[in-house]
């Protein structure tokens, strides 16, 4: 079907009388025909063809093409992409829809005006927290052996370099003297599945894995449970669990990378940055800092629930149809 998606998208378009469009994907002719499409139904309306306007919001898959995290030949790929593909998009485009104001400023960078920029960061699925704060979590420590006067810190997501897990792992060693707290380790296995198994061997009894990918219901039980979420990664757009998180009411210690500094605000608001995914003493002392001061973990808490409520989808997805609306009227 890609072979002509211009036709694809007019015969959509006729048989379910579409008039907005919006793509979200990178390197694919999917979002270019797309801006083919849109700008032809523009022209038949001009010369008066056609009537009503077409509404079109491109979302990138976007990552910056960093050379710590892509190889060269991948690295040059995502570049000529971005400097053949957005021209047209840019043209098109009504909005361009951005996870954060991080990710606009780049799309501006690379030719978008300022006016198409449009702040949508995914949300918070409102069915994954809805009975967040009502859910039984009262086995969790049971099943997993987590003592019950220990305050847990947890990571939660794949087991891959990219997220950095291994770093957490290191933070729990230097913190091994201390009782009050352990650490929790929950997803799926990646390629730094490994690494943390062996690290948390030989006497690391202050840190607990899964062993693999939490159940929806466990997930809820964990970050009921949590008293600070922990996430070192080297990458991160934006953050969808540190949202989750913070919608149950707790603050985050983060490495501070890309849409991570938008996401969780710094200086004791909704948690705290270190610097970058490889400041173990940072991140050590954070934990440390939140420990010892339960007063301030609760106000950050607090802030993380109000700054989270804002990005439940339902609300997100509400206020992106007025635009669209808007446009169409």
């Amino acid at each position: 079907m890609f072979k002509n998606f211009v036709d694809v998208l007019r015969r959509i378009g006729d048989d379910f009388n579409v008039n907005s469009l919006i793509t979200h994907s990178t390197l694919w002719n999917g979002p270019e025909d797309a801006a083919k499409y849109v700008m032809w139904r523009r022209m038949l309306t001009t010369f008066g063809l056609e009537g009503g306007n077409v509404f079109f919001g491109h979302m990138s898959h976007y990552q910056p093409p960093d050379p710590t995290r892509y190889d060269v030949v991948e690295r040059t790929y995502r570049l000529a992409w971005n400097h053949m593909a957005f021209p047209e998009i840019f043209k098109a485009a009504n909005l361009v829809l951005c996870v954060t104001p991080l990710e606009g400023e780049e799309m501006i960078r690379m030719g978008a005006r300022p006016e198409q920029i449009y702040v949508f960061p995914g949300g918070i699925d409102d069915d994954e927290v809805a009975d967040l704060n009502a859910v039984d979590s009262s086995d969790f420590r049971v099943k997993y052996r987590i003592p019950d006067d220990a305050k847990i810190v947890a990571y939660l997501g794949t087991i891959e370099e990219r997220k950095n897990p291994l770093a957490v792992v290191r933070v729990a060693r230097m913190l091994r003297h201390r009782r009050d707290v352990h650490f929790v380790i929950a997803g799926k296995p990646g390629d730094q599945w490994d690494e943390v198994v062996n690290e948390t061997r030989g006497g690391l009894s202050n840190v607990t894995l899964t062993g693999g990918e939490l159940s929806v219901e466990d997930k809820k039980k964990l970050i009921k449970e949590a008293y600070v979420n922990i996430i070192m990664s080297k990458m991160e757009a934006l953050g969808l669990t540190q949202l989750e998180f913070m919608y149950g009411g707790v603050p985050v210690i983060t490495s501070a990378v890309y849409g991570q500094k938008w996401v969780v605000r710094d200086g004791g608001v909704d948690g705290i940055h270190v610097n970058g995914p490889e400041d173990i003493e940072g991140a050590a002392k954070a934990v440390e800092r939140l420990l010892d001061h339960p007063e301030e973990r609760d106000r950050m808490g607090r802030n993380a629930r109000e700054r989270a409520s804002q990005l439940l989808m339902s609300k997100l997805v509400k206020e992106l149809a007025v635009k669209i609306e808007e446009y169409l009227r």
